[in-house]
């Protein structure tokens, strides 16, 4: 987006379609942050974060790959908006968060497997189901992850919402993904930007 002119929803969609997982292009998204914090301060999940979302966009502009890469901040984002929404510049904050999860997961960045394990396993059953069928996540997730004691600090919680009815046991059958139009539409419109 350029600077001076009003920030139209057309503006706002061509500049959330183009991050892309390319750190160039992740860059250039942010370039005109201007530090504010309001990201920072809109986020409920800053808490829990190692860097801050104003601290990450900082990072970005210098060039910090490695050390963004090492972070686990952008993986806490919730895609909630609230950064995109309230950012005084109309950055698209949330979708530059998406595209360095993309970034990491296609070239392998991350030091941390459980994040990108569970982004995978999430994505995979939105795009099958067309939402999250939870006990089918988990146990990909538990496959991708390896290791056998990450299960095992989840059977309690599991268990609990397995009584209350929150999610089940029983694995859906369908066929196809139910998105997979929409996301091969999409796959279509990136190869052509």
């Amino acid at each position: 987006m350029e600077m001076g002119k009003p920030v139209t929803g057309a503006a706002v969609f061509e500049a959330e379609a183009k991050p892309d997982g390319n750190f160039e292009e992740i860059a250039k998204n942010v370039k005109a942050c201007m530090q504010c914090g309001t990201c920072t301060g809109s986020c409920s999940s800053s808490v829990a974060m190692d860097l801050t979302p104003r601290q990450l966009w900082r990072m970005v502009q210098a060039g910090m790959k490695k050390e963004i890469f090492d972070s686990r901040t952008f993986w806490l984002c919730s895609s909630c908006y609230l950064c995109t929404l309230r950012c005084p510049r109309g950055l698209p904050l949330t979708e530059t968060m998406a595209a360095l999860k993309r970034a990491a997961v296609s070239e392998g960045l991350s030091r941390d497997r459980k994040s990108p394990a569970f982004y995978t396993s999430f994505m995979d059953s939105v795009r099958k189901y067309g939402r999250v069928r939870e006990a089918e996540m988990m146990a990909v997730y538990f496959m991708r992850v390896r290791n056998p004691a990450v299960p095992m600090k989840f059977t309690a919680l599991g268990i609990k919402l397995m009584g209350k009815g929150k999610i089940s046991p029983k694995v859906p059958r369908f066929g196809p993904g139910k998105l997979d139009r929409l996301f091969r539409k999409i796959e279509e419109l990136e190869a052509r930007s």
